[in-house]
């Protein structure tokens, strides 16, 4: 197949991370005989410097016009200031909202490998696979905003039809999953939480073969540290999602392991690693690439529709976790082109050993 993809490697590691996700979209395409053409763009404090703008629109229509885009990092302490009138984040909050990416996927499991990296014991561990949908383009980040000297006001507003939209998007998912749903809320405090929970409830209806239990938040953040494993599909809104991802982020070992991806509608995608622009390692040439190679797995599954790929760069991944060699923040002392490295290598080797197959689904094609 063809496809065009915009890059937007961004601030501090996006450079680095991004190139190393190239890399591996480039060899997939080789191995599997696919064109896939890409289109580097600015964002955030790059694209500041550069144009005076977060988001410039020539890298807004690029975005548009794509089959899929991948975004390395955005910011960092030169552009760090809270009362800037311009801040590398408005770039991506504006990239989301114009892409329609309400659903952000953020799937979380631990490598055995590196169970002990985790600050849970390991028996805690045990079958951790939790698939977490944060809606991403309402909430409290995208509401009304005041601003006076001794005040400050942030709306969170939320409608049925974005409640609802990102709730069946959590089913739907579910059902290919292990059909249990978890939504987070605080209906006990909050209207908005209380039109989330009936809403939430009241989809569910649809989907009777998908169970659903409501927890809230504070709950959540408890449970998460005390029985991960008992979770499979966590929806939840945007600021809860946001802080609710980053502490299960934790389990893993490191947030460098992570990926995600920010869905809407049609089948463009906005595909990130979680982690942010580490600028104390920017340029170093250590930053851990695995996050955003992982986050090319689920661009490949979700906007390409190219779910054999998926699973290839994933059992890359998996031999190069297993069998080294790993960045400093996962127990080893490689840098990132050596990780990269043997992901390509990993990869070329998957590709051969499951040619037949392949060749076969050419030829049904």
């Amino acid at each position: 197949m063809k496809a065009n993809i915009v890059t937007l490697p961004g601030d501090g590691v996006g450079p680095e991370v991004t190139a190393a996700a190239v890399a591996v979209l480039e060899a997939v395409a080789a191995h599997y005989e696919h064109e896939f053409a890409f289109d580097e763009q600015l964002i955030g404090g790059a694209a500041i410097d550069a144009t005076g703008e977060p988001l410039p629109a020539d890298a807004l229509d690029a975005c548009k016009a794509a089959d899929a885009v991948l975004l390395g990092a955005v910011g960092g302490p030169k552009w760090s200031d809270p009362n800037a009138p311009v801040r590398p984040e408005q770039g991506l909050l504006a990239l989301r909202a114009a892409l329609g990416v309400y659903a952000n996927l953020r799937p979380l499991t631990v490598h055995p490998a590196l169970a002990d990296l985790s600050p849970l014991k390991n028996e805690k561990l045990k079958d951790v696979d939790v698939l977490f949908v944060r809606e991403l383009t309402g909430g409290a980040y995208f509401g009304a905003k005041t601003k006076t000297a001794d005040a400050a006001t942030d709306e969170c507003k939320y409608t049925v039809a974005e409640v609802e939209r990102v709730t069946r998007r959590a089913f739907e998912l579910a059902r290919a999953r292990r059909r249990h749903v978890t939504s987070v809320d605080k209906a006990n405090v909050l209207e908005t939480s209380r039109l989330w929970r009936r809403t939430v409830t009241r989809v569910a209806a649809d989907y009777p073969d998908v169970t659903l239990e409501h927890q809230l938040v504070d709950s959540m953040a408890m449970l998460l540290l005390t029985r991960p494993g008992s979770y499979d599909v966590v929806v939840t809104e945007n600021l809860f999602g946001d802080i609710l991802t980053d502490e299960a982020a934790a389990l893993a070992g490191s947030l460098g392991l992570l990926p995600s991806a920010s869905l809407g509608e049609g089948s463009n995608g906005l595909y990130e690693p979680i982690h942010g622009s580490a600028p104390d390692i920017a340029g170093k040439g250590v930053a851990n690439p695995v996050g955003t190679i992982l986050s090319v797995a689920l661009l490949l599954r979700h906007s390409l529709r190219l779910e054999a790929e998926a699973q290839a760069v994933e059992a890359a991944i998996d031999h190069v976790l297993q069998h080294g060699p790993r960045t400093r923040d996962v127990g080893g002392d490689a840098g990132t082109v050596e990780v990269r490295d043997a992901v390509l290598k990993a990869l070329a080797d998957y590709a051969a050993t499951h040619r037949s197959y392949f060749d076969g689904a050419r030829a049904c094609g």
